[in-house]
């Protein structure tokens, strides 16, 4: 098994690390994360799957690696990422 620490942007709160955790943990082959708002980073623990998956699915959620380029549509996909994650978290 494989962990690696991921650091990223856009990451401002707890459904930040919400949605995060919950969309990465549906990939097959993820078998933990853990999401630290104060180092916008991500511990991830994971086998069986590339690591740019991982980075895919992170960049879909609005996500990008904190070396990527960061332009206005990412940083608009990471609030309503943000927002659902809130909103998941109201509700459980």
């Amino acid at each position: 098994m494989k962990k690696e620490k991921i650091y990223i942007a856009n990451l401002k709160c707890g459904g930040c690390a919400t949605t995060i955790t919950n969309e990465l943990t549906k990939l097959k082959g993820v078998y933990k994360v853990q999401v630290d708002n104060e180092s916008d980073c991500i511990d991830i623990s994971y086998e069986n799957i590339n690591r740019e998956k991982i980075i895919e699915k992170l960049h879909e959620l609005g996500y990008p690696e904190a070396t990527e380029e960061n332009g206005l549509l990412l940083q608009l996909k990471s609030y309503a990422s943000c927002m659902l994650g809130r909103v998941h978290n109201l509700t459980h």
